[in-house]
């Protein structure tokens, strides 16, 4: 089972619905937090944010984890950091997983939309099936 990871609240919401129903199966959860590296395309160079500190980002992804279970996280949680952009990666992430399980808005722009473009995108592109957790 595979649970994507960007600390907004619905996310959070999708990371313990993902453990509830690993533990009813007895499953393990791979939580995915990607690295997505802000580029400008245009008439000059492209703008990489060169202040990423990528320990910085595994550390705040570590601590995201932690404070959903306050602490005590299960241990059939394992944790995995990648780059690239946020849909594709989730969908590799699944290839050969039982289900996906996404939070239905991350931190994107557009914060009226009822689904967000993530969520969306695996929906319509995981080999698995795909659950999409709204926040508590």
């Amino acid at each position: 089972m595979v649970v994507g990871v960007d600390g907004s609240a619905s996310s959070r919401a999708a990371v313990r619905w993902a453990v509830r129903y690993a533990e009813l199966l007895g499953a393990l959860v791979d939580a995915v937090g990607v690295i997505e590296v802000p580029l400008n395309y245009g008439w000059s160079a492209p703008v990489v944010d060169t202040s990423l500190d990528e320990q910085t980002a595994r550390r705040n992804f570590t601590q995201e984890l932690d404070s959903v279970f306050d602490g005590n996280r299960p241990v059939q949680v394992r944790e995995s950091l990648v780059r690239g952009n946020p849909a594709e990666a989730l969908v590799e992430a699944a290839r050969g997983a039982e289900v996906l399980v996404v939070g239905s808005r991350g931190h994107g722009t557009f914060a009226r939309a009822l689904l967000g473009s993530v969520s969306q995108r695996c929906a319509l592109h995981a080999s698995c099936p795909v659950v999409i957790v709204r926040a508590d």
